[in-house]
């Protein structure tokens, strides 16, 4: 009987030691912990728009620099030229275009004035018309009375003198209105040829806009000579010397961006099933870790990477050899965004992080 109390007693330990490992595994699931977890942040790759030498470079490596500060410099003395010879391009294009409205103006006035010549000689034919038709009814009858010897050979003589010299100035006149007809003909094409020369006018000119687009890229080729920081952030792994050559589209340093740090915490998958956005976060960086931060699930991914069926040897796919009684829980990345950070705590990509988060809320 005195053994009771001892076997109660195993009991009752064994029972508070199933309790707490319940009680932790139960915590564990309802609240997931990782220690695989990253800092990180958004890394510029910072990449020239023009070729150049570097002549200037007021950075070094590891410095925090503020959006707009000036990174490097390449030799802007060519691109100084293009746009001078641009400009002038432009200047010459303005001046081609005064002269080809002054010649509108002139084939202008030439089609004005072939009208105006048409217009006379049209009265000088209707006048010399009706001019002839009198002197023909004159001729006629003269011709009737010269018959009877009513009148003078010397005065039909002069009647029928009279019908010739206004038949001929007839004549003359239309002619001259065809002469005229084709001189307006070739004004109006002369003007044609000169409008479709000078184009749309004003600043709706295709020359002028071509010549002016000429202009705002070497402007833009000399702007892109300074290289400055996109935004707050750190310079990193700095490689660039005075006189190194860049290149156009190739990164030439890398800027972490400071103002937009986050965590990648890598759950199991059996784990993530009841996280939702905006859980609360606890966060533990290993190079603070008397200095838990707090945060908030801000996203979980939707897909990893897998090894197997990677292309390998001879083009043939990568297979890892599994045990068929083993299956690895697959790892899910969920991003934690934090909250404004104690000013003692310098976040650091790539920083190593151990996460809670607290769900069910």
């Amino acid at each position: 009987m005195k053994s009771y109390p001892r076997y109660l007693l195993t009991t009752v330990i064994i029972l508070v030691a199933v309790a707490a490992v319940t009680y932790s595994y139960r915590d564990y699931v309802t609240n997931p912990w990782t220690r695989n977890g990253k800092v990180m942040s958004y890394v510029i790759q910072v990449t020239p728009r023009v070729t150049g030498p570097i002549v200037k470079m007021p950075i070094k490596d590891n410095q925090h620099v503020k959006a707009g500060d000036l990174l490097f410099e390449i030799d802007p003395r060519t691109f100084k030229v293009n746009l001078d010879q641009a400009r002038a391009n432009y200047d010459q294009t303005l001046d081609d275009i005064a002269v080809l409205e002054k010649q509108v103006e002139v084939t202008k006035a030439s089609v004005s004035q072939a009208q105006s010549v048409i217009s006379q000689v049209n009265s000088e034919i209707k006048a010399a018309t009706s001019q002839l038709a009198d002197v023909e009814i004159r001729l006629k009858r003269n011709s009737h009375l010269i018959t009877k010897g009513a009148i003078s050979e010397q005065h039909f003589d002069s009647v029928r003198i009279e019908h010739e010299v206004v038949t001929a100035e007839r004549e003359q006149s239309t002619a001259a209105l065809l002469v005229a007809q084709g001189d307006l003909l070739q004004a109006q094409a002369t003007l044609a040829q000169a409008r479709a020369s000078l184009g749309a006018p004003g600043l709706d000119n295709a020359r002028l806009r071509g010549a002016k687009a000429i202009v705002d890229q070497a402007s833009l080729d000399l702007e892109f000579t300074r290289v400055v920081a996109s935004v707050d952030g750190y310079v990193t792994n700095l490689t660039l010397q005075l006189g190194s050559h860049a290149a156009v589209n190739q990164p030439a340093l890398a800027l972490v961006d400071s103002s937009n740090f986050w965590i990648d915490a890598y759950f199991r998958e059996t784990l993530v099933g009841s996280m939702r956005e905006g859980d609360s976060a606890l966060v533990t960086l290993m190079g603070y870790p008397d200095s838990p931060l707090s945060g908030k699930v801000d996203s979980l991914g939707w897909g990893t990477a897998q090894s197997d069926g990677s292309t390998g040897h001879n083009l043939l796919p990568n297979i890892s050899p599994t045990f068929e009684w083993i299956r690895l829980a697959q790892r899910v990345p969920v991003k934690i965004r934090l909250d404004p950070l104690p000013e003692d705590i310098t976040l650091r990509m790539g920083s190593t992080a151990s996460v809670l988060v607290i769900t069910g809320q």
